[in-house]
């Protein structure tokens, strides 16, 4: 049984099976989740701290490892992505992004995806399964993992930001999502800010409002169309939660931060001067910024990139209107790992 995903209500109810004294446990439990999440032990041997006899019950029993790095592509930018197998032979990919004074981690939350955005590779791979929660705090032991970042604690951790933005919808998958987050943020944990942490969204309205008040992570919304008509084609979420509801739930985030719309630049589809202006018309009297993405391409894709004359004369309108709009550099093009490139070899298993 993996422990991994495992907070510590549940170390301590392994550490009662293990027959742990119920004095005790609680101490036991917390030095078990530092051991963990704090210091990336990948061994029960290492625990020293916690007496031999329960380290050769617990690595009899139970498992702290990580999953299979399957291939680790570098990007000549610096960007990592990871190819990840868990136990049951499913894949994902994580990547790694690293800046001057910071690194973002890019995480997935499902094997494949039920959303079939027509602009993203992921969006073509059929859903198989939700990532438990220690599926998803495991892409983040590896990246630590493999930066040697350990213990968390470092002054000079490069891996500062995680943005839940892989494969996958991550308010489809809310209650593991949630549970992982928790661990990252603890302070005896992986000990990473909610300032840090940003969630992204098709468009799951009434998981919206739930996760601003339950998690106060920064929230993304992948927009891309001001239209309907448009959204429907581009996001097919739409068809359920529509512009207005979205843009509603937004208004009503608990977390006064601003809220980041996404909105990939598209080639005479949603690029216009007229999309730019209904967009700031859209987003009036939300705290907002647009970031502005150019299309990254993969194979068989029916889309090619706006412009950079026509990217930077949307920026222009759309600061014009009080709004900022910076237009994200494409990262890792080369290794497919830019922003709706992620896929992987899964296939679905219509059982699960």
């Amino acid at each position: 049984m993996p422990l991994v995903g495992l907070d510590p209500g549940g170390l301590a109810a392994v550490l009662a099976a293990c027959g742990v004294p119920e004095a005790q446990r609680r101490m036991r439990a917390r030095q078990l989740f530092r051991w963990i999440y704090a210091r990336g032990a990948a061994d029960f041997a290492a625990m020293t701290d916690l007496p031999a006899v329960l380290r050769e019950r617990l690595a009899a029993e139970y498992s702290i490892s990580r999953p299979e790095i399957v291939t680790e592509r570098r990007s000549a930018d610096g960007t990592v992505k990871w190819l990840l197998r868990f136990a049951d032979g499913q894949e994902v990919e994580s990547v790694f992004i690293p800046e001057a004074d910071r690194g973002a981690l890019c995480v997935s939350t499902q094997v494949g995806c039920t959303l079939s955005c027509s602009f993203c590779h992921t969006g073509t791979m059929p859903l198989v399964r939700n990532l438990t929660a220690g599926e998803i705090l495991a892409q983040m032991l590896v990246a630590r993992d493999r930066l040697e970042e350990w213990p968390t604690g470092r002054p000079d951790r490069r891996f500062t930001n995680l943005v839940v933005m892989g494969m996958g919808e991550p308010l489809f998958n809310y209650d593991n999502l949630a549970a992982a987050l928790r661990i990252a943020m603890d302070p005896a944990g992986l000990d990473l800010s909610k300032r840090r942490i940003t969630v992204s969204t098709s468009g799951v309205v009434p998981r919206i409002e739930q996760c601003g008040r339950e998690l106060g992570t920064g929230l993304a919304v992948s927009l891309h169309a001001v239209r309907d008509e448009l959204r429907d084609r581009l996001v097919p979420l739409n068809r359920k939660w529509n512009i207005a509801s979205l843009l509603d739930a937004c208004r009503r985030y608990p977390i006064r931060r601003r809220i980041t719309f996404e909105y990939v630049m598209l080639k005479g589809v949603n690029d216009s001067d007229a999309d730019a202006r209904e967009l700031v018309r859209l987003l009036r009297g939300i705290p907002a910024k647009v970031n502005l993405i150019p299309f990254n391409p993969w194979p068989g894709a029916v889309y090619a990139c706006s412009t950079g004359d026509r990217v930077r004369a949307f920026a222009a309108i759309v600061e014009a209107g009080g709004i900022a709009a910076p237009i994200r550099l494409p990262r890792g093009r080369d290794i497919l790992a830019a922003c709706g490139q992620l896929k992987t070899a899964s296939q679905r298993d219509r059982a699960a």
